[in-house]
């Protein structure tokens, strides 16, 4: 009789994953025993290395072969956002979680870290923040890490034109406007989490002699094609985008390409914590020339400015004393998450009907879904993020599947289109 493997996850019937491997850097031992503790409970995660700081990280990565990184941002002798270009050059592809606490400073230093090619970012809890955090944190750690792993374990990414049009066929269908983009840099666009790829469930942690008991649980997988729908034939006359993991990078590539007079208001979701979405929100107004900022409760929106949902609120549409005005409410979190996309478009809808054009960017789960729904049920359009270009094709993917898009479209293509769309529109 043969002997079934002690380790790794069943994605078929008789055949094992490995499982993804983790190198975790941080200064502190009693963090990298917790973050270790945390992520061996899942069935497809093995911790094979745990150091102290960049320079050790750097040394030995490529002979741990890790799938992902965990990057404490402050370390003696080299700092992690000195290290991450480094380990970026040692082993290509791999993907790189920065962790800080939550500070001004450290959200500065992580969103520099998402430019410069860290694929997400974790917010360390404190013993203030309580037991509640703490299973957060939990949670949030291991869906990245497991998202993320994935992600590098599929098939490096092409460099350039060539290569890209040599890569097999995507399973979406390309959108009219579709061309094979160079891509400026293998650090920015990472591989995707594919949809044919069996996805792991977070599992509950059991106890310790229960583990060999445990039946890991897949995710179904969604259709491999994708249907593009009609755009629709009322001009926008607002823009509307939701992003998760890898959406800082989308973002300023998408706002940038689009130029500095949009001629129309922008809201953006992006899942991020509180002093995380003001720093992007100025990263953006960098990036894009067109001035962006954190929603404030009960401001006006205005044509050509940019809003960005602050961390831990949902950002809302409301149509008060004739004026169209934000809201920002700490009401439920919807798909896990607070703020949420889908919230803020529905709000949208509620105000402006077929006039909204919204944009589903790089992120995990689905959040948008429901939102992208409304959208196209009052006549509205929207567009994703393909495969390809995306960290994690979850969000967008969740949305080109469901049939909700009229195009679907490559990172540095989206702009472009978007201007493109609201010029004809308004001719």
């Amino acid at each position: 009789m043969t002997q079934a493997p002690a380790t790794g996850t069943q994605a078929e019937e008789g055949e094992f994953l490995e499982p993804l491997r983790v190198m975790i850097v941080d200064d502190s031992s009693v963090v990298r025993g917790l973050l270790a503790r945390m992520l061996e409970e899942q069935p497809d995660v093995k911790v094979v290395s745990s150091v102290s700081d960049g320079q050790m990280a750097v040394n030995s990565l490529r002979r741990y072969d890790a799938d992902v990184v965990i990057l404490d941002i402050e370390m003696p002798r080299m700092d992690g956002l000195t290290a991450l270009p480094l380990l970026l050059e040692a082993l290509p592809g791999v993907q790189i979680i920065v962790a800080s606490t939550l500070t001004e400073k450290n959200a500065e230093i992580s969103i520099r870290a998402l430019e410069i090619g860290a694929a997400d970012y974790l917010t360390k809890p404190t013993s203030a923040h309580g037991l509640g955090s703490m299973e957060v944190f939990n949670r949030q750690l291991v869906e990245k890490v497991i998202a993320l792993g994935y992600a590098h374990r599929e098939q490096p990414r092409p460099a350039g034109a060539a290569a890209a049009a040599a890569a097999p066929a995507r399973r979406v269908a390309a959108s009219p406007e579709y061309r094979n983009s160079a891509r400026p840099s293998e650090r920015q666009y990472r591989p995707s989490v594919r949809p044919g790829r069996p996805k792991v469930r977070v599992m509950d942690r059991p106890a310790r002699e229960d583990r060999e008991q445990i039946t890991p649980v897949f995710l179904k997988p969604p259709p491999k094609e994708v249907v593009l729908r009609a755009a629709g034939k009322t001009r926008p006359e607002i823009i509307a985008i939701g992003s998760s993991t890898g959406g800082p990078q989308a973002l300023f590539q998408v706002l940038r390409d689009l130029g500095k007079d949009p001629g129309v208001p922008i809201m953006i979701t992006q899942h991020m914590p509180p002093t995380f979405t003001k720093i992007l929100s100025e990263h953006i107004t960098r990036a894009s020339g067109i001035l962006a900022r954190e929603a404030e409760n009960g401001e006006p929106l205005e044509k050509g400015r940019i809003y960005v949902a602050p961390g831990d609120f949902h950002m809302l549409l409301k149509v008060e004393n004739d004026r169209r005005v934000l809201r920002v409410v700490q009401s439920d979190p919807v798909n896990f998450c607070r703020p949420a996309v889908d919230p803020m478009l529905q709000s949208i809808v509620n105000v402006f009907g077929a006039r909204v054009l919204t944009v589903i960017l790089t992120g995990m789960g689905q959040d948008g879904a429901v939102g992208c729904q409304s959208v196209v049920e009052a006549g509205g359009t929207v567009i994703a993020q393909d495969e390809l270009s995306s960290v994690v094709w979850g969000m967008p993917g969740a949305v080109a599947t469901r049939g909700l898009c009229s195009a679907v479209l490559p990172i540095d293509q989206i702009g472009r289109h978007l201007k493109d769309f609201i010029m004809r529109s308004a001719s």
